[in-house]
């Protein structure tokens, strides 16, 4: 997942209606709307990964649009939502942007980017988008975003203390991954050693228990946003969650899931295997490297991978473009099953279940979720309410259907927050 500070949403909201109030028109360098030129503003991992992906897609709108060229402009995840925010306040934005999925809420809640939902059907594959990553682009039930790719958790592991612990084939249901960890636990005994090392209130993994069982975060009805952390489902989830970290996991029960990193712990010996983003194979230390695979955590049906929070982007049209109808063109070439074909043979994760293939990263992107589009999200998040709750309930301190219901209260309170 990636990390970005946001402007807060009254700022932002001020910065949309200053940008609305202002004439279209053709525009300078900072990279807004020409006529006949359709921009569109890209990370730069797509720069260096599928530059001909790009091209493609350039080609297609091209000659679908004669007379428009598209002008496709790099940004760095560092400083794009600062550019972004600028043109918007210049009423100038491009026509086209790549979003990190946690970073789309605020923009939407704002009124910064285009209504895409009477257009859903039109984009391909669209009836098969992976949830988790449909999830970030959706506001208040309409879409404002369009899925590009995904990036998803999964079990990393050392296969030499699998073998030693006569764990002969991958676990494929929590039943049985519970099992496994408490035979990695009897053949290491040192003091902290983690069968599976999992930080205590690391609420993204935590909550694809709730979701496994069928329970969420929080809902949205009627108009109003509804905590559903004390659902018979999600607490059956959270007491999962207790005793599968019971048996796995030696970490601190009220730490979190930077201090230390799962993949610091595992480098330095002290874990048979962790749980998170595919990229955590990268840090595993040299010594470990050659003894490393990956597989999908399972869930508590046989053959249905746990549900996880996928990281990845999303495209959308800012409110102020000029052309939105080409814009949305441009987005269907870009995301057709064509291209998303070659972003997966380039190691990516498509947008859509129908097109993922065998890949444990691929097949750990079946079911997902997202946590609730909510303009007070963040909110809940810096409130460490999630964490909170975690922390008491694997302390003793509250059971799950107590911890959750104080958990679900102010869930509520905080998302409907004027």
């Amino acid at each position: 997942m990636k990390r970005r500070k946001l402007a807060s949403v009254g700022v932002l909201a001020a910065v949309v209606v200053a940008a609305a109030s202002l004439a279209g028109g053709t525009t300078g360098a900072t990279g807004a709307t020409q006529a006949n030129v359709l921009t569109v503003w890209l990370q730069v991992d797509a720069q260096s990964g599928w530059p001909d992906v790009v091209a493609a897609a350039n080609r297609q709108f091209e000659s679908q649009h004669p007379g428009w060229t598209v002008d496709v402009q790099y940004q760095t995840w560092g400083d794009h939502l600062g550019k972004f925010d600028a043109t918007l306040a210049a009423g100038n934005p491009p026509d086209v942007i790549e979003m990190g999925n946690t970073e789309m809420t605020k923009y939407m809640a704002a009124g910064a980017f285009t209504d895409l939902t009477s257009q859903k059907a039109s984009f391909p594959n669209s009836s098969r988008w992976l949830g988790g990553l449909m999830a970030s682009g959706m506001y208040n039930g309409r879409l404002f975003g369009v899925p590009y790719y995904a990036g998803s958790r999964v079990v990393t592991y050392r296969t030499d203390l699998f073998a030693k612990a006569g764990i002969k084939k991958l676990p494929a249901t929590l039943a049985e991954f519970t099992a496994a960890a408490k035979k990695l636990a009897a053949k290491n005994k040192s003091r902290g050693f983690s069968p599976v090392y999992i930080a205590g209130t690391d609420w993204y993994f935590a909550m694809s228990f709730v979701y496994d069982r069928g329970g969420a975060i929080a809902r949205y009805k009627q108009g109003k946003w509804v905590g559903a952390l004390d659902s018979s489902f999600a607490t059956a989830g959270l007491n999962a969650y207790k005793q599968f970290f019971a048996v796995a996991s030696r970490a601190s029960k009220t730490t979190d899931e930077t201090r230390p990193n799962p993949y610091d712990v595992y480098a330095q010996g002290r874990a048979a295997a962790i749980v998170g983003p595919a990229w955590f194979s990268c840090c595993v230390g040299a010594k470990y490297k050659n003894v490393t695979k990956q597989f999908v955590m399972p869930g508590v049906k046989a053959g249905r991978p746990m549900p996880g929070f996928l990281g990845g982007s999303d495209l959308a049209v800012p409110i102020r473009s000029d052309a939105k109808p080409q814009a949305s063109d441009w987005i269907k070439a870009f995301t057709s099953t064509t291209s998303q074909r070659q972003l997966q043979a380039k190691g990516n994760i498509p947008n859509a279940t129908n097109l993922l293939g065998n890949s444990v990263n691929e097949r750990a992107a079946q079911r997902s979720w997202f946590v609730p589009t909510a303009k007070h999200w963040v909110d809940v998040e810096n409130g460490n309410i999630l964490r909170t709750m975690l922390a008491r309930i694997l302390t003793g301190k509250a059971t799950a259907p107590q911890a959750a219901s104080w958990a679900s209260d102010n869930i509520s309170f905080t998302l409907n927050r004027p």
